[in-house]
């Protein structure tokens, strides 16, 4: 395919046979398979294929079990919106994403929640065995000094609003990064040390060079990697190869992206957001084409809408 823009893709898959047929080569290869029973078997339908083995022997289609379930929606639609929402560094909003191929809102904010869901590290893999691996904290959500008048903290600090509904702090999101690797994130309830700690345990092994600022927080890391840290109190942000600048840069993206694309985004659904920043930079240097076919081979993640919202179609 060697596909460079979404005019090359679209002009690729010139219609819909070709698109699912291309789909079926990546899922299945020559064999079809069963998603139900596993089963290699099936014989074709009108409408899809259906499973031979007789304690199975249910329909189904290439669309069964992904991403794609129970979507009307062209596989050319869904390989643009794909391609918009992979290649554009800071991401696509679902009110953009409409435009765009032509569907309503709400039907592109599902979409995008599946990509997302598809966008999902199935296996992720311990950094810090390459390189050196840098850990921070940030946090998502307006400036207190930004938000409307009856939203800021009151004068004792209560977090309340005026109508005494519960004020929204800032989200913590929690963040390791591999120079010239990967990176991890995390939403967490508090940038707590427990939080941290446990965070970094899971994703870096110990021993591993690890670089943070001066917060308190990561003061017992010492005992288990080569821990260094760098004083932005001071203005001291590089001292020789111990700084945060890597996993900075990151943040700067994150932000410019939730802020500036997306504006505002829940507690419930952070973390998939996440998932989407975190997929486009570990796979930044894959081509175009590698990156979608990459994507593709990971979305056997079906979606619904009522595990996504809480509440029926």
């Amino acid at each position: 395919m060697n596909f460079k823009s979404i005019v090359d893709l679209l002009t690729y898959f010139s219609d819909e046979t070709k698109a699912v047929e291309y789909y079926e080569n990546i899922r299945w290869g020559d064999e079809p398979a069963c998603p139900h029973c596993g089963s290699v078997k099936p014989y074709k339908t009108n409408r899809g294929y259906k499973c031979r083995e007789k304690e199975c022997h249910k329909k189904f289609t290439v669309r069964t079990g992904t991403i794609f379930e129970n979507s009307k929606i062209p596989f050319r639609v869904w390989f643009a919106a794909i391609y918009l929402a992979t290649s554009s560094s800071k991401g696509v909003s679902s009110v953009q994403l409409a435009r765009q191929v032509g569907v309503t809102q709400k039907t592109a904010w599902f979409v995008l929640h599946r990509i997302r869901e598809m966008l999902k590290d199935k296996a992720p893999t311990m950094l810090g065995e390459k390189s050196a691996v840098e850990a921070d904290e940030a946090y998502i959500g307006q400036k207190d000094q930004n938000k409307h008048f009856n939203k800021r903290r009151s004068a004792d600090n209560k977090l309340l609003t005026n109508d005494g509904s519960p004020y929204k702090d800032k989200r913590a999101v929690l963040g390791v990064i591999e120079r010239n690797g990967k990176v991890v994130l995390k939403h967490v309830p508090n940038a707590t040390k427990e939080n941290m700690v446990a965070f970094i345990e899971k994703h870096v092994p110990k021993g591993s060079k690890l670089y943070t600022d001066e917060f308190r927080g990561y003061a017992s890391l010492g005992r288990t990697y080569d821990h260094a840290t760098v004083k932005h109190a001071l203005n001291v942000y590089v001292a020789g190869d111990v700084h945060t600048n890597t996993i900075e840069n990151f943040w700067s993206i994150l932000k410019r992206g939730l802020y500036g694309i997306y504006h505002s985004v829940s507690d419930k659904h952070l973390e998939r957001y996440l998932d989407e920043f975190a997929a486009r930079f570990n796979n930044r240097l894959l081509g175009e084409e590698g990156k979608f076919v990459k994507f593709l081979e990971d979305s056997e993640s079906p979606l619904s809408y009522k595990r996504l919202t809480g509440r029926p179609v």
